[in-house]
């Protein structure tokens, strides 16, 4: 009995010390790491000598954060992977250097710059047999004006690459990632984000940009020459606006000056579009004591294609 009791604890103790030797020779798995770098340069000063800069702000939004997601050369497991730089922050960093390559003034003021919101949806290296690794960067895009409001609603620019190599090639796994990023920001439509911080030399180039007050459109900087006269002269001249769009609204009569009228003046009527502008008019009202008012309108499209208001008022006296 005493015989068998010691060789039951001398097996105990030796499964025991198997079980911690095995314990200690477990080796962790190796983190694979993949260097993230801007592997293509845009084309320089494209957007150079904009009249507004552009701010940008980058949000990781990834709900799954794994450098890996697939990985079917192993059934049962995905290697563990990172990157260096950590994807927050390589984004921004190389995001505003590819900007500032085509000219883009980033950081520029901040009463008038543009935001540009980026969130990084996914970011990731796929290994597939047979096809070898596959690069996917997936963002969303959009940009406010200076007052935040939205000018270029949100749209998803996607970058994929396929590289050929073993399952074991962090090289080949590294060119897909950095491949798919740079195929993501060519996948940008950067004269689309250009045109809002850039004013055109005609108010046709930019049909559908809408005057805010800030002076960032083409209509703004139309100078219009106004040559109001009565007979008999010394009669006041007011003027409003008629609007039959939405998107102007109607205002009250302002007082421009006495005739003879004389000057230039810039078209600075909010809503108002290149588009739009043949369903607003400009009613101009002169008035006299003695005499009768009267009035003109003027359909603001033949203004802009005539830069030119001209009118002579022959006053009719009241007691005629």
């Amino acid at each position: 009995m005493k015989k068998s009791l010691i060789v039951a604890i001398a097996a105990i103790c030796a499964f025991c010390m198997t079980a911690c030797g095995s314990k200690k020779a477990v080796v962790e798995p190796q983190v694979r790491t993949f260097n993230l770098a801007l592997i293509q340069q845009p084309q320089a000063d494209k957007y150079a000598n904009l009249e507004y800069g552009i701010r940008l702000n980058v949000q990781d939004v990834r709900a799954n954060k794994r450098v890996i997601h697939i990985y079917d050369a192993s059934a049962t497991s995905i290697p563990a992977a990172q990157t260096n730089p950590a994807i927050s922050s390589f984004v921004p960093e190389s995001m505003r250097r590819y900007m500032r390559t085509m000219g883009f003034n980033l950081d520029a003021d901040v009463a008038t710059d543009y935001l540009m919101q980026l969130d990084i949806k996914e970011f990731h290296v796929d290994y597939l047999s047979g096809i070898g690794w596959n690069g996917t960067v997936i963002m969303d895009l959009k940009v406010f004006d200076h007052n935040r409001t939205l000018v270029y609603p949100s749209v998803e620019v996607t970058g994929r690459a396929s590289v050929n190599g073993s399952s074991m090639s962090d090289e080949a796994a590294n060119l897909a990632l950095n491949k798919a990023y740079a195929n993501a920001l060519a996948d940008v439509d950067w004269d689309r984000i250009a045109y809002f911080l850039h004013r055109a030399s005609s108010p046709k180039q930019e049909a559908n940009k809408k005057v805010q007050g800030e002076g960032n459109t083409a209509l703004e900087h139309l100078t219009v020459h106004w040559n109001v006269n009565s007979r008999p002269q010394g009669a006041d001249v007011f003027w409003r606006v008629i609007s039959q769009t939405p998107e102007v609204k109607n205002q009250n009569y302002k007082y421009l000056e006495t005739t003879p009228y004389e000057g230039s003046e810039t078209i600075n009527i909010k809503g108002l579009t290149y588009n739009n502008a043949g369903n607003v008019q400009i009613e101009i009202k002169v008035e006299k004591k003695g005499y009768y008012s009267q009035t003109k309108k003027l359909d603001i499209l033949s203004l802009i294609d005539d830069n030119d208001v001209s009118y002579m008022f022959k006053l009719v006296p009241e007691n005629e």
